[in-house]
């Protein structure tokens, strides 16, 4: 009897062993691929073999071949350059829309479910009416009226994103401001920006880390669409949501137009998305996928 307690023991730690090591393993490989994602697409016009903006007329609609190695689109330009240099507007700007709106909705979520009463009512409602509307039509609304670009579309997703994390922020911030620790600390004489500051934010630090990284793959996404219905980035720019409303005319004389930025737009998303999936397993072992 005691034999095969022990032999339980033994696979129950065994396997909890290589469900770490697994969870590490994943963590550093989607890191790797991520810090290469990020350097490709800053260096990219440091490595790309042409100007992404060069045109020239004589050489349109080449398929690909050894001196233009994805062929070139309809105003003569290398595709593969602009491929290359097509991600920076995308990423970064995707990492920029998220860190913005995760420092405006933890400041509303923390001060409203903080606080509470008037406060956390008048900001919960301010939440409600923008989730009243779906958030890419609302984003399209927004950057229509700011006009084409790239920083129009970054604030007109900023401005409609913040109520995910202003309603995780809410309701850890609810929750842990009912421990007995927090009570301790008000007693001690603590102001409540102290409290917040201190121990407040740094408790919900894990969840908002694990949503800031699963967000960045969907606001790339959004990025692209803007780019793709005119509203982003603007040419001779290049970026792949754009790339693909240039390329989409040619679909069925020129794939390789609308082929390969989609491709680089699948892969990163891939990529952003596994190094979401690998933090949310390494800070939340106990997660299960439903």
């Amino acid at each position: 009897m005691d034999n095969s307690i022990k032999k339980v023991n033994i696979k129950q730690k065994n396997s909890i062993l290589k469900k770490i090591t697994s969870t590490k393993i994943n963590l550093i490989i989607s890191i790797m691929l991520t810090i290469l994602l990020l350097t490709i697409c800053i260096i990219a016009p440091y490595i790309s073999p042409y100007d992404p903006n060069l045109q020239d007329l004589s050489i349109s609609l080449m398929p690909p071949n050894s001196e233009h190695l994805f062929g070139t689109d309809k105003f003569g330009r290398d595709l593969f350059s602009r491929v290359l240099c097509g991600g920076a507007p995308s990423i970064l700007g995707s990492v920029a829309i998220v860190f913005i709106v995760t420092v405006i909705g933890v400041f509303i979520g923390v001060l409203g479910g903080y606080f509470g009463g008037k406060i956390d009512s008048f900001l919960s409602k301010i939440n409600d009416i923008f989730l009243a509307f779906p958030g890419m039509v609302l984003a399209v609304v927004v950057a229509g009226m700011l006009g084409n670009g790239l920083l129009n579309a970054i604030i007109a997703l900023s401005i409609v994103r913040w109520t995910k994390f202003a309603r995780l922020a809410r309701s850890k911030t609810i929750s842990i401001k009912e421990m007995t620790f927090i009570s301790s600390c008000k007693i001690s004489g603590l102001s409540d920006f102290q409290i917040i500051i201190k121990h407040i934010i740094p408790n919900i630090m894990r969840e908002l880390v694990i949503t800031v990284m699963l967000d960045i793959g969907v606001t790339m996404l959004e990025i692209a669409g803007l780019s793709f219905l005119g509203l982003g980035v603007q040419p001779p720019t290049a970026e792949w949501g754009y790339m693909l409303n240039e390329g989409r005319s040619y679909l069925s004389t020129c794939p390789c137009l609308v082929l390969y930025p989609g491709c680089a737009i699948i892969i990163s998303v891939m990529i952003l998305n596994y190094l979401g999936d690998s933090i949310r397993d390494f800070l939340d072992p106990d997660y299960k996928e439903v």
